[in-house]
């Protein structure tokens, strides 16, 4: 059998296309990776411009400083409590609903996804979105961070997409003759189909709910229901704060643990979200392209 001879055009094209393919990867790891080991380094050293590969002059103080407040373990429970409770609803709206906008026996359908789409491009604003929180009494409790976006349009169409390519009808008319129902349907088959666009969907909003302030900053008032990203936040602007407030001296010890502090905050806010990704990678990629290759 005769073998395919690659020439010196392909080579070159390979070995081209790897290296920039390093170079980039280089870029999107290496701001996090000099996070990290600046957050074990000298402040002084760091600011000077001499940390690059690996840490310097091994300090934890900051690590320390974030550890000992008793706020950073309640905002942690609020967060994985915010963060399970919003994507469980998030992710069984959003494939009850892109499944039911991928039938093509649904009536409306496309005026229906019209309307959702609409809202992509026009909302009501941050006052009536507030006032209406407030007068449904959701201020200060769990519902007011996962009710309102409970449902994100880009989400819901990559999900019907994905119904769209995946599910042929044909599976449908089968399961009907063997007397199964819509919901049995969709339970025994459609779901176990659906673990590449289920992890996809559970990736998007647990990132997106472990990453979120905004919303907890402008609805949470009680400190005991705040989640990490505002407790963390407040650790950090009050280090600053001590540093202003002490002598010349003190104010740079201050200023440098305050540079720790700043480093610490970004590893352990990210840190959870890290160890998560490698186990959905996998789904995440397929998911994806699934929708986008074949919608």
């Amino acid at each position: 059998m005769e073998t395919w001879k690659r020439s010196k055009s392909d080579i070159w094209f390979d070995r081209i296309n790897v290296l920039f393919w390093i170079i980039v990867l280089f870029i999107v790891i290496y701001p996090l990776y000099f996070i990290l080991i600046a957050s074990f380094s000298n402040p002084d050293l760091v600011n000077a411009g001499q940390v690059w590969f690996m840490p310097k002059e091994l300090a934890i103080e900051g690590y320390m400083r974030i550890l000992e407040n008793d706020q950073i373990w309640v905002g942690y429970r609020n967060t994985i409590i915010y963060t399970i409770v919003s994507t469980v609803i998030s992710v069984v709206l959003l494939l009850t609903g892109g499944y039911a906008l991928s039938r093509k026996d649904l009536a409306g359908r496309n005026v229906i996804m019209m309307l959702i789409a609409f809202t992509m491009f026009f909302g009501g604003g941050l006052i009536p979105t507030y006032l209406l929180v407030k007068s449904l009494g959701m201020l200060d409790t769990l519902w007011a961070l996962v009710i309102p976006n409970a449902v994100g349009v880009y989400q819901l169409i990559i999900c019907r997409t994905f119904f769209q390519s995946t599910i042929p009808d044909e599976l449908l008319e089968a399961a009907v003759m063997d007397g199964c129902n819509n919901t049995r349907f969709f339970l025994r088959i459609v779901l176990p189909l659906s673990t590449p666009i289920i992890a996809v969907m559970i990736l998007f909003r647990a990132v997106s709910e472990w990453n979120a302030y905004f919303d907890a900053l402008i609805y949470i008032r009680d400190q005991a229901k705040q989640p990490l990203q505002i407790i963390l936040r407040d650790i950090l602007i009050q280090a600053q704060a001590d540093g202003n407030m002490l002598d010349s001296s003190s104010a740079a010890e201050q200023q440098k643990l305050s540079e720790q502090i700043k480093y610490g905050v970004v590893i352990v806010a990210s840190l959870p979200v890290l160890v998560l990704y490698p186990f959905l990678q996998r789904y995440f990629v397929k998911g994806v392209m699934i929708g986008s290759i074949k919608g």
